[in-house]
């Protein structure tokens, strides 16, 4: 690594985040590649910028997400530069048809900047590109895959001998191409449980041929992005990586290393204003326990992957190290999720406080009363049938309690009622849904309880007395104290086993943490914290003031946009209120909130980043772009990257307004930029 521990106490770096397809070249307008970094090397240079910072670029297979990753090794063929493929230039001259193929290609998704929405086909180029790739791969080992393929290239054996993923990796993707793209956990017995080494030396010569296609693709993959990495070290620019925590259900990992996920929760957020239910993002969480025990040896595989290409990495949701919200796979929503790791109360405890089992149920199981349905259905009868299916009855009572053999409110939304009456039917499972929601504490193991995140809004909680209200909220706090220990020692022991596993700088994405123990573990394990300049507030406080930049921590990296936030062109635009009390801090005389944003409201924005205390400023491409006009689309939201909580073509699938050698070749630009990385490495005296 060539940035030594010395030199980060000290040194002051400016740089720049973007997601690797969003690279337009002269000579390729379709998608980003590997080898389109060497440009933006280049123009790096000329700008003084120090750091690219890549967004995950992991194989995810149909999803544009790439935070939705299909392995947590393999890169994304979709990032292939076919042109520097060897046996390209060969086939493009001697085999009219694939001539044609390839120019029909190229003219299908080459477009030229406009003004107007700049995106990529995602699932085009992919299909596009792999069609291509393939007739390639069959022109130069056609008469060898009958045999072993990889042989054919001492280099390309040999990797594979050295990357023991590639091979769970490509007997996955053949199995996902057998099973029509379908998730693995639909797929037959056979398939879900294959033995991997078998299928791998299959004398089937069509399955072996796919195979060796998807493993000569992560050959191809990684050849360029190394020649990509090495030029970055050659011209002392560092190159960061970026680790999603998570990985998704249908992945090869979760496929393979069925031990190292909990497939029984996934992940997501607990309630809050904007998500009355929480977030329940679907993917599963990490069985800690079993990690520890093989000395997380899979998170650290991961790193040392990695590594071969970046000098610095982003953790991503750092918090999920500390404690990730953890909802049953049986439910739609996050509203009975609980922490993970947690401090559990035991029955014995809860007794203590003079709960007898009789309380405990009543805290702990929705209790459904009769009239709650029949005021739906209009019927007793109807109602007492229905509720039958889901409950049990309490004695003689118009009370019920969901049956033992009830896990979830996916089981009530996935049962036919038989009503005849569609919207009669929904109202009755919503209405249940709701019910399956109510309780004040959750039983996360037999005899083990905690409260739920909303325990206050239960009708439980409601019918307790002052005095027995007191009484749990005492426990509840005893056990949340005795938590925060537990995340701050199991995120400790965590993060100092993956840090010191190899030589990147590692970064911390720490949004939205209010754990105290958080900056405390950061600092102690040397990593860097995210500092978002228009989040960095005091939020507690009246008018929720601005944080000095005195105050950011050396350790951090200072951004004015996320990936999944307005760009400041957006932000200036339509959040006036925060813009206000930004130009307050700043004390500005010149820069009005009411002003048109322009090239010189961006640039006094990015300059007054580059006064952070921070050692780093990373900030994306499109907010330096907007020192130029020429560089602005007609509509602001069109330059952003993605939009949380949506899942459509636009998300992920931005590209730059102009070519990388445009930009480049923009001396004005460059010069702007130069001066802002210049001012932030200067503002180091005054923090002295």
């Amino acid at each position: 690594m060539f940035y030594m521990e010395q030199e980060l106490k000290t040194k002051k770096e400016t740089g720049i985040v973007i997601p690797l397809g969003a690279i337009r070249e002269k000579d390729n307008s379709i998608i980003g590649t590997y080898l389109s970094l060497k440009k933006v090397i280049e123009f790096c240079k000329k700008s003084n910028l120090s750091i690219i910072q890549l967004l995950p670029v992991n194989d995810t297979g149909t999803h544009s997400s790439p935070y939705s990753g299909l392995s947590a090794f393999a890169l994304h063929p979709i990032y292939i530069c076919l042109e520097a493929t060897e046996g390209f230039s060969e086939l493009y001259k001697t085999n009219s048809a694939f001539a044609e193929k390839y120019d029909a290609y190229v003219k299908k998704h080459s477009k030229p900047a406009s003004k107007t929405r700049n995106r990529y086909d995602y699932s085009g180029i992919l299909n596009d590109k792999t069609a291509l790739l393939k007739e390639i791969f069959l022109q130069e080992f056609e008469n060898d895959c009958s045999e072993n393929a990889q042989d054919t290239d001492s280099s390309f054996s040999a990797w594979i001998e050295e990357n023991p993923w590639i091979k769970s990796y490509c007997v996955f993707k053949t199995l996902k191409d057998k099973n029509s793209q379908s998730s693995w956990k639909s797929w037959s017995q056979t398939d879900q449980q294959a033995d991997i080494e078998k299928n791998w030396n299959t004398t089937d010569l069509e399955q072996k041929k796919q195979q060796i296609f998807y493993a000569w693709c992560q050959f191809l993959c990684h050849k360029q992005l190394k020649q990509a990495s090495d030029f970055a070290r050659k011209n002392d620019i560092l190159l960061k990586g970026d680790m999603p925590i998570l990985m998704n259900e249908d992945s090869c990992d979760a496929w393979e290393h069925r031990n190292v996920f909990n497939h029984a929760l996934r992940a997501g957020n607990p309630p809050d204003g904007d998500n009355p239910t929480g977030q329940n993002w679907g993917f599963p969480v990490y069985n800690w326990k079993q990690l520890k025990k093989d000395n997380y040896t899979w998170w650290k595989n991961r790193l040392i992957s990695a590594s071969q290409y970046y000098s610095a990495y982003r953790l991503d949701h750092l918090l999920g190290f500390f404690r990730i919200w953890a909802v049953p796979e049986t439910d739609t929503t996050a509203a009975l999720g609980h922490a993970e790791p947690y401090e559990g109360i035991y029955r014995s405890e809860i007794n203590e406080i003079d709960f007898d089992d009789n309380r405990i149920r009543w805290l702990s199981q929705p209790h459904i009363p009769t009239w709650a349905i029949e005021n739906i259905t209009h019927d007793w009868q109807l109602a007492h049938n229905i509720l039958g299916i889901f409950c049990t009855r309490i004695g003689q009572e118009e009370l019920w309690i969901f049956k033992e053999t009830i896990y979830g409110d996916k089981e009530i939304f996935n049962t036919d009622l038989n009503l005849g009456n569609t919207d009669l039917e929904n109202q009755v499972k919503a209405k249940l849904a709701q019910y399956w929601l109510d309780r004040c504490l959750i039983e996360i193991e037999k005899n083990i309880f905690v409260p739920s995140w909303t325990y206050q809004n239960s009708t439980a909680w409601e019918s307790l007395n002052p005095c027995e209200r007191e009484k749990l909220e005492l426990l509840f706090n005893e056990k949340n104290q005795q938590q925060l220990t537990l995340w701050k020692n199991s995120a400790s022991h965590i993060l100092k086993s993956l840090t010191n596993s190899v030589q990147m700088i590692p970064c911390g994405e720490d949004l939205g943490v209010n754990l105290e123990c958080v900056p405390q573990v950061m600092k102690k394990h040397g990593i860097f914290s995210l500092k978002v300049l228009r989040w960095c507030r005091q939020w507690e406080k009246p008018g929720q003031p601005y944080i000095p930049f005195k105050d950011y921590p050396e350790l951090s990296v200072t951004v004015t946009s996320v990936h999944d936030s307005s760009t400041i062109r957006q932000w200036w635009q339509e959040e006036k209120d925060s813009v206000k009390s930004f130009l307050e801090f700043a004390e500005s005389k010149e820069i009005k909130p009411d002003e048109e944003f322009s090239p010189e409201t961006a640039k006094f924005i990015l300059e007054e980043a580059s006064m952070a205390k921070s050692l780093w400023c990373i900030h994306p491409l499109q907010d330096f772009l907007y020192l130029d006009k020429n560089y602005y689309l007609e509509n602001a939201q069109d330059e952003r990257i993605n939009i949380p909580g949506t899942v459509t073509d636009f998300n992920w699938t931005y590209q730059l307004p102009a070519t990388i050698e445009e930009i480049s070749e923009n001396k004005e630009l460059c010069k702007n930029i130069s001066e802002i990385c210049e001012k932030h490495r200067r503002c180091n005296k005054n923090f002295a």
